[in-house]
C-alpha cells in the first residue's frame, strides 16, 4: 500500500564532506555555485501484513509484496544559497502468491528548489535554516488504481517544506522538518467507486498530507563517515479506509510512522565520489503496508563550470 514512493525516496539523505555537498530535498545541505550531483539510489521495499484502516492483517492472494525502486536524481547549485534537484523513479512491483500480475514503469518525475534563507556560524557550532518547494506529476500512463501494484499514487504533488539543522562543533548534529503535500486528483479505469459514499465518475480526490522528521547524526574519522537515524511521520488530512476484503485505492487516507538508519561513505581514492546504505521500518500506519525498506546509492559531484574571476 506504499504507493507514494516520492515520500520514501527523499529519505535517503545525500550528504558530502568538506566542501562537497549533495542534497536532497529534506536535508539540510546546499551545493557550491556550479556544483552538479549526480546519484542513482536503489531501494528494496517488502511487507506481508498491512494495514487495512487501523487493523494490521495479511493477505494469501498477495503473500509478500516486493517493490524495486530505481531512482537517479540531478542536484545543481544555481548559487551556494539557491539549489534545484530533479529526480525519476523507475519501480518495479510483483507479489509472491496470488494470480495478480505485477506492474513496471517510470513514476513521476518531480523537480524541486532549495533556498537557505539564514545560517548562523560561531566557534560552538551552526545553525541554519532551509525552505524547499517542488512538483512532481506522472511521466507514463500506470493505472493508480491497481492497489497495492500500482507505481504511484498518479497525481500532481505540490510541496513546501521548511528545515532548521543545529551542527555542534564534534560533528553531531540534529535537524528537523516539516512539510505540507498537496495533491490533487487521479483518474481510474472504472467509472464508479465507493469511498464514504457512492460516487459515478472515474476521478478520484486524493488526499493530501503532512510529513514530520527529526534525525540524529554524527561525522566520523575527519568527515568520511555519516551515520544517522531518524524518526519520520506522515499524516493524510482527509480520506476513507480500505474497505473488509477490498483493495485500497488513491482515496484512502495514508498514516505512517517508520523509523530509519544510514550510513554514508566517502573513499579518499576518488574525490566527490561516495556510497551509501540505509534501512527503515514502518512501526505503525493506516492503510498502508508494514514495511521494511533497504537502500543503497552511489552519487559523484563537480564542479561544472568554474567561476569567472
Amino acid at each position: 500500500m506504499k504507493n507514494k514512493i516520492i515520500i520514501f525516496l527523499v529519505l535517503t539523505a545525500l550528504f558530502q564532506t568538506a566542501i562537497l555537498k549533495a542534497q536532497t530535498p529534506s536535508d539540510a545541505l546546499m551545493m557550491e555555485k556550479n556544483e552538479l550531483c549526480i546519484a542513482l539510489i536503489y531501494q528494496n521495499d517488502k511487507w506481508d501484513e498491512y494495514w487495512e484502516g487501523t487493523l494490521l492483517r495479511d493477505n494469501q492472494n498477495i503473500g509478500v509484496l516486493t517493490r524495486n525502486t530505481f531512482m537517479p536524481m540531478l542536484a545543481y547549485g544555481v548559487t551556494k544559497k539557491f539549489n534545484i534537484i530533479t529526480s525519476l523513479p523507475y519501480v518495479e512491483t510483483e507479489a509472491s502468491r496470488g494470480q495478480m500480475v505485477g506492474a513496471s514503469g517510470l513514476q513521476d518525475f518531480g523537480i524541486f528548489i532549495k533556498y537557505q534563507p539564514y545560517e548562523l556560524k560561531k566557534e560552538s557550532g551552526s545553525l541554519s535554516t532551509f525552505i524547499s518547494g517542488g512538483f512532481s506529476l506522472p511521466v507514463s500512463p500506470y493505472l493508480s488504481d491497481y492497489m497495492p501494484f500500482s507505481l504511484g499514487l498518479g497525481t500532481q504533488e505540490f510541496s513546501l517544506r521548511g528545515i532548521i539543522k543545529y551542527e555542534h562543533k564534534s560533528g553531531i548534529y540534529l535537524r528537523g522538518s516539516y512539510a505540507y503535500l498537496h495533491r490533487t486528483t487521479t483518474e481510474a479505469e472504472r467509472d464508479y467507486y465507493y469511498a464514504d459514499g457512492s460516487h459515478y465518475t472515474t476521478t478520484m480526490d486524493v488526499p493530501s498530507a503532512s510529513t514530520a522528521d527529526l534525525a540524529l547524526g554524527c561525522w566520523l574519522l575527519n568527515k568520511s563517515i555519516q551515520l544517522e537515524a531518524g524518526y519520520i511521520q506522515q499524516s493524510a488530512f482527509s480520506g476513507d479506509d480500505i474497505r473488509r476484503q477490498n483493495a485500497g485505492q488513491p482515496t484512502n487516507k495514508m498514516d505512517m510512522t517508520s523509523g530509519n538508519a544510514r550510513l554514508r561513505y566517502f573513499p579518499n581514492l576518488i574525490k566527490g565520489l561516495s556510497f551509501m546504505a540505509g534501512y527503515s521500518e514502518v512501526f505503525s500506519g493506516r492503510n498502508i503496508g508494514k514495511s521494511t525498506i533497504i537502500s543503497g546509492g552511489i552519487t559523484y559531484q563537480f564542479i561544472l563550470k568554474k567561476a569567472q574571476s
